[in-house]
């Protein structure tokens, strides 16, 4: 007899759920704490490899910065969307395409082999003004996310949806404070504590990129199957799971003592209280409102991007970082209303086509590949990508074997939530301005985001191929296909 038709069964599987999740939680609280007393009596090098490309566009010449800027951008466009296109053509997302045209863009390729053409496209004097071009299209961009995340669906099967995305976090993020223990003695300084490069590396090993997710599932059409919804839901509390340690971890990395950090963990959850108790109730009764409206005025979308800077602006104060605002203002509005439709469909343009390769670019004029040399260098590159796949594939795939999918199905979302893309990029450029990682992991990092990425989608392939693949998962009702998964893929 099974538990819809067993009470008492319900209630044991209930608490054997509940026993379970305790139980992750605490091998995860204890095997971080277990790592990090081994590393605290590791020794980092004075300087970490590549530190003096911090601040390199300091002693640069003046140009005309305007012309500079308005050329770097039509030559950035350009390319981001020729190499997008061309990727999206080999059944890769076109993301991958647009990250490695800002590498190409940057000292890794074209600055090595035409320093000229480089330094008149990207000279270092318009890297300042990429970075705020970039920084406001990644708040616009998170704020986005927020918007397109819709937790409906995680109430089917939503143990399993739970076990299996914060599986997919806490194995990774484990395997990557190990790789701690390795990196930290070769790759950091002694000027960060041990505590924070662990902290920050076990994140990075983390994140899913759910946007690219979507977009990988739609172009398969298999965001209306069993698996894409689970998926894209597992892959949805995975982001917010991974945000809320992100934010954990730069409030650690900034406070100068226990006090501050103390006072932003306090903040933090003071904030998050005011914008779901408060806030949020405010939000719904508005939007009940608005959907019987004929239009909605502009006066209502400026106060949407208000509200959107003032959260930001909140975070960034707080010390959690900006983007963290931008991203909970975005779920506080309901996905399936007019506002975040009409915001959406906005927003999505200038934000994908316009903002984010910006950032790109600047992320590839930080990326330098060079510094990622000799064997040693390739061997510790090599282990980070199998570390993050085999962390990422390995928790979710397990867990999902253990909520009851077959092993084809487990795999498939295994191979599914180990896409990592522009989400990653973002975690690891707050990490380069906090100095927590050094330019040399940096872009060890880059390849392990962008070798992830590229690999999802042929052996996605390989696993779905044979037939009956991906049915295990009982149906539930489809949503509509991700916008923002479609256009930022």
């Amino acid at each position: 007899m099974t538990s819809a038709t067993n009470p008492e069964g319900s209630k044991t599987s209930r608490w054997s759920w509940a026993l379970g999740y305790l139980a992750l939680l605490v091998v995860s609280v204890g095997g971080f704490f277990f790592i990090r007393r081994c590393g605290m009596t590791l020794v980092a090098p004075q300087t970490a490899p590549g530190a003096e490309l911090f601040g390199v566009a300091s002693g640069q010449k003046k140009v005309d910065v305007l012309l500079h800027v308005l050329l770097a951008l039509a030559v950035i466009i350009v390319v981001a969307r020729g190499l997008g296109a061309l990727f999206s053509r080999i059944q890769q997302p076109a993301v991958v395409g647009e990250v490695i045209a800002g590498i190409i863009l940057g000292p890794s390729l074209l600055g090595r082999v035409w320093p000229n053409a480089s330094a008149f496209v990207l000279p270092a004097a318009v890297a300042p003004f990429l970075s705020v071009l970039s920084q406001v299209g990644v708040l616009l961009y998170m704020f986005m996310v927020g918007l397109e995340l819709d937790f409906r669906n995680a109430r089917t099967r939503r143990h399993a949806t739970v076990a299996i995305s914060h599986a997919s976090i806490v194995i990774p993020f484990l395997l990557g404070s190990c790789l701690a223990l390795l990196l930290y003695p070769r790759l950091s300084s002694h000027d960060v504590p041990f505590t924070v490069f662990a902290l920050f590396l076990g994140v990075s090993m983390s994140v899913t990129a759910f946007p690219v997710l979507a977009r990988i599932l739609t172009d398969r059409g298999m965001h209306r199957t069993p698996m894409g919804i689970m998926a894209l839901t597992c892959a949805a509390v995975d982001d917010v799971t991974a945000w809320c340690l992100l934010a954990f971890v730069v409030s650690v990395a900034t406070a100068t003592e226990m006090t501050g950090a103390l006072r932003t963990a306090v903040l933090s959850l003071v904030y998050v209280g005011v914008m779901f108790v408060l806030f949020r109730p405010l939000v719904m009764r508005m939007m009940r409102r608005l959907e019987s409206a004929a239009t909605l005025s502009r006066a209502l979308s400026a106060a949407a991007f208000v509200a959107l800077l003032l959260s930001s602006l909140a975070t960034e104060w707080i010390g959690i970082h900006a983007i963290f605002g931008a991203f909970i203002m975005g779920v506080i509005i309901p996905a399936d209303s007019r506002l975040a439709r009409e915001l959406s469909n906005k927003l999505e343009d200038i934000v994908v086509i316009l903002l984010l390769p910006a950032f790109f670019a600047y992320t590839g004029m930080r990326t330098q590949i060079g510094l990622v040399s000799g064997g040693m260098q390739w061997l510790l590159c090599a282990l980070i990508v199998v570390t993050a796949s085999v962390g990422k594939f390995g928790g979710s795939a397990v867990a999902a074997r253990l909520t009851g999918l077959s092993w084809r199905d487990s795999s498939a979302l295994g191979v599914l939530m180990n896409t990592r893309g522009l989400m990653e990029l973002i975690v690891l450029n707050i990490g380069l301005d906090l100095k927590v990682i050094s330019p040399a992991l940096f872009a060890m990092l880059v390849i392990m985001a962008v070798v992830t990425t590229f690999a999802t989608t042929p052996i996605l392939h390989l696993v779905t191929r044979a037939p009956g693949a991906l049915d295990a998962v009982p149906p539930v009702v489809p949503p509509a296909p991700p916008r923002l998964g479609r256009a930022a893929g």
